[in-house]
């Protein structure tokens, strides 16, 4: 990645500050490995804003890669919809870029936090660094809103900091300058592999049954969709000898009906959403996966786990083409049957149960690191 033209070389020892924005749970996971390479660096000085757009579960990852939040926004409100969310963060991000004065910022994914950042980034005309840049489904509608979120981002970003070759082919495609763009690997490989190292609970320890590790949260998932999810976990935990681990999200709108439609059924225990090491151990004893997540998709190819996507399009097929992911919808009948064929077919399942790793191989954050330095050209 080449410097801005006309850029003047830093003097050795000047600290150059970079603002790091977090949201979300996932965006924590994905942004603490670059925090930490980072703060390695001599010459940077790190600091990190929460917007708090997830409160807990924000926090409880943030404390796990022992971060604390310089800033914290604390924007989280009951019942929230994007357009207060997007109203109350935008300027409240400006006042933040004003009395920081950043020389970059960095935002993760396809958030509203995300979006926000970069927005109010071009606004105040600080470069800003997109990591995990140019996943696409080809629908901005699907997943909403989070398409239409990273097509904006790409539009008004200045560094592009691409996971895998096909999401850079995505981004010339959009005329994004090809000098921009670092194919880096995903930094939630980094994270993942990171914790995978510690010593992780215990509480999977002694299964008598396969687990079927499930997690929904999507807003197209909700109403019918979420309700074809239920009607099939019911289904298949009828049918089996098997038991469903759920951490249900707290958003009424699906907890309120998976706790209705599964909560008397005794092989099925719908729990609050787990820790990050408590859920890194739960993917890694699951015998597979059925779920609508963007970072789950990344991380079970990484345990050698099977993943059912229940979504009807992805912007992640790299799982898909290697094998370990398979796009199931949100069909009632279709999850049954591809979930009773993994669990009844060895060789179906043998065949899905491989380690590939086609996001990265852990070192995506000190990449990363040296992009930034060489972007604001700094001498170590």
């Amino acid at each position: 990645m080449r410097p801005k033209p006309g850029a003047t070389t830093q003097k050795k020892h000047e600290r150059r500050r970079v603002l790091i924005a977090v949201g979300t749970r996932p965006e924590a996971i994905k942004l603490a490995p670059v925090v930490a390479a980072l703060r390695a660096e001599p010459w940077a000085d790190v600091r990190v804003l929460a917007t708090g757009q997830h409160r807990e579960l924000l926090d409880e990852v943030l404390a796990f890669f022992g971060i604390r939040a310089d800033i914290d926004l604390d924007v989280m409100s009951p019942d929230q919809t994007l357009a207060d969310l997007s109203r109350r963060l935008l300027p409240a991000i400006d006042a933040v870029l004003t009395d920081q004065e950043p020389g970059m910022v960095v935002a993760q994914g396809d958030t509203t936090s995300a979006l926000m950042t970069a927005l109010a980034s071009f606004h105040r005309g600080i470069p800003f660094a997109h990591v995990e840049a140019g996943l696409r489904t080809g629908d901005r509608r699907e997943p909403f809103p989070e398409e239409c979120n990273r097509v904006l981002i790409a539009q008004v970003a200045d560094l592009h900091f691409a996971p895998t070759e096909a999401a850079r082919t995505n981004l010339l495609a959009e005329q994004v300058d090809a000098d921009a763009i670092e194919v880096v690997g995903n930094t939630g490989i980094d994270a993942l592999l990171w914790t995978a190292q510690r010593d992780l609970p215990d509480d999977f320890a002694n299964l008598r049954r396969p687990l079927v590790l499930v997690t929904a949260h999507r807003r197209e998932s909700f109403g019918a969709p979420l309700a074809e999810i239920c009607e099939a976990v019911g289904e298949i935990a009828s049918a089996r000898d098997v038991d469903f681990l759920w951490p249900v999200h707290p958003n009424p709108r699906v907890r309120e009906p998976v706790e209705a439609a599964l909560g008397s059924l005794d092989n099925v225990r719908l729990v609050a959403p787990l820790d990050y090491p408590h859920f890194v151990a739960a993917m890694r004893a699951a015998a597979l996966i059925l779920t609508d997540s963007g970072g789950v998709q990344e991380e079970a190819p990484s345990l050698g786990k099977p993943v059912l996507v229940l979504r009807d399009k992805t912007e992640r097929g790299e799982g898909i083409a290697s094998g370990n992911a398979l796009l199931v919808g949100l069909d009632r009948a279709r999850i049954v049957k591809q979930t009773l064929r993994l669990l009844d077919d060895r060789a179906a399942y043998e065949a899905m149960a491989h380690q590939a790793n086609p996001y990265g191989d852990g070192q995506s954050a000190p990449r990363i690191a040296a992009c930034v330095a060489a972007v604001l050209q700094v001498r170590c």
